[in-house]
């Protein structure tokens, strides 16, 4: 696989972010979005844009301070530097968020996150938006297991 391209504009990470899908493990959460050509930065890339696989890297305040939000990047780096060119599918975006524990967090640890959240978000079928429309529409979610089992204690 080539080199890994770069997510570096705040409305790239907001549209993975509202249209993507999103795993979370101890040591980070994933998210990814399948890229359409025509969100597609022309300069992007030096070879075909659509076949690239981009990441972004972001850690809140919630991780720490300055210091140790920046080595929380720097480890998602690395990992991700070890495991993307094997295992990312092209033409795809990926976030991936930092967590507090991404710090302490050992580092085959660290990369059995990735694997796992890389294998999870690629199999899953859903999209995380699409489960909550089916939870707020009342086709789904715990919501309505409970008054489905509501309905049954009534009727029998």
């Amino acid at each position: 696989m080539s080199r890994l391209g770069r997510l570096k504009r705040r409305p790239e990470f907001l549209r993975v972010a509202a249209r993507g899908r999103k795993v979370a493990t101890p040591g980070l959460v994933l998210q990814a979005l399948e890229r359409r050509d025509s969100e597609i930065a022309p300069a992007s890339a030096a070879e075909e844009p659509s076949a690239q696989v981009r990441v972004g890297f972001t850690a809140s305040r919630k991780v720490g301070k300055a210091v140790e939000r920046n080595r929380a990047r720097r480890r998602l780096r690395a990992a991700v530097k070890e495991i993307f060119p094997i295992m990312a599918r092209p033409g795809r975006d990926y976030v991936v968020i930092a967590r507090r524990s991404t710090l302490k967090r050992a580092w085959p640890d660290l990369l059995a996150d990735l694997r796992s959240a890389l294998e999870r978000v690629e199999t899953s079928g859903r999209s995380d938006t699409e489960r909550r429309r089916r939870r707020q529409s009342g086709r789904g979610g715990r919501e309505a297991a409970a008054r489905d089992g509501a309905r049954k204690r009534t009727e029998a």
